[in-house]
């Protein structure tokens, strides 16, 4: 058996990995040693589930009255 809904699976992780922040040591690149900075600050993609929507699309369904 496998993942029910494997491609919208595969989108949500590709996005998912999008919205990660930066590492420490870019930060650190970035500002300098002295400057206290959020990881999120210099990240390019800011997404959340619950606050916006990734607007994936549903699979096309074969239209059943067709036959």
């Amino acid at each position: 058996m496998g993942i029910k809904n494997a491609a919208k699976k595969t989108k949500l992780v590709k996005k998912g990995r999008l919205t990660k922040w930066a590492p420490v040591w870019a930060v650190l690149k970035k500002f300098g040693k002295g400057k206290r900075v959020h990881p999120s600050a210099i990240t390019r993609h800011r997404r959340s589930w619950r606050r916006t929507k990734l607007h994936i699309k549903p699979r096309k369904q074969k239209k059943s009255h067709l036959g």
